[in-house]
């Protein structure tokens, strides 16, 4: 329990992300990665999750990663693109290669879970589907337990939706895991609708335009 006096808590506020943010963001994802839950010690590094799913937008798209602070201390992020093709592209062109010494090129078909990850590495292509054509924007959001619950999550995904409309993306999409439940609701309320995906695997597709 916080047993800080509630006059001297400090305040919680939505900020652009800083290059000394990147350590927290990267304890956030990792500590969040398992559909939601702590993802620690699943992996042989703590360090892939975010380096899948967080690194590669702090350092393509800094100008569109978001970090709610309380405080001094990060404790949520939203991070994402305005245009998938794009940021595709430069991860095939750029980030990749940045981190080849740690994750060399896979030369057999995935056989651990790390392996499935790495291997999701290699192919940024697999964000270009048909389906979400119409929905070049997409983000990743996550926030610790602790800072859950109170609308900061939503307050997020309104800055995140100003960024990318403001960038002339019109639409937005996000991957969930399926069976990540709370986070479904959570985007339902916001006015995101499911986007059919033939055989998406273990994710759920939802979209939502950026105005309105």
């Amino acid at each position: 329990m916080d047993s800080t006096p509630l006059g001297e808590r400090p305040v919680t506020v939505i900020r652009r992300y800083r290059n000394e943010d990147h350590d927290a963001v990267y304890d956030i994802c990792v500590r969040t990665a398992d559909a939601g839950g702590d993802a620690r010690g699943k992996y042989a590094s703590d360090d892939l999750m975010p380096d899948l799913f967080a690194g590669p937008y702090l350092h393509l798209e800094p100008d569109l990663a978001f970090v709610l602070a309380r405080g001094e201390r990060v404790v949520g992020y939203v991070l994402g693109t305005a245009d998938t093709a794009s940021f595709v592209r430069a991860c095939r062109a750029e980030w990749i290669p940045r981190l080849a010494h740690r994750y060399p090129a896979p030369t057999r078909s995935p056989r651990t879970p790390d392996e499935e990850m790495i291997a999701l590495h290699h192919r940024p292509e697999r964000m270009l589907l048909p389906q979400l054509a119409d929905y070049p924007a997409h983000l990743h959001i996550d926030l610790l337990p602790e800072a859950q619950g109170g609308g900061h999550g939503r307050r997020l995904i309104e800055t995140f939706l100003a960024a990318v409309a403001r960038a002339g993306a019109g639409a937005l999409h996000v991957g969930m895991v399926t069976a990540n439940v709370r986070a479904r609701g959570f985007y339902d309320r916001l006015g995101f609708h499911e986007i059919p995906v033939p055989d998406p695997g273990p994710v759920t597709y939802l979209g939502r335009p950026t105005t309105g």
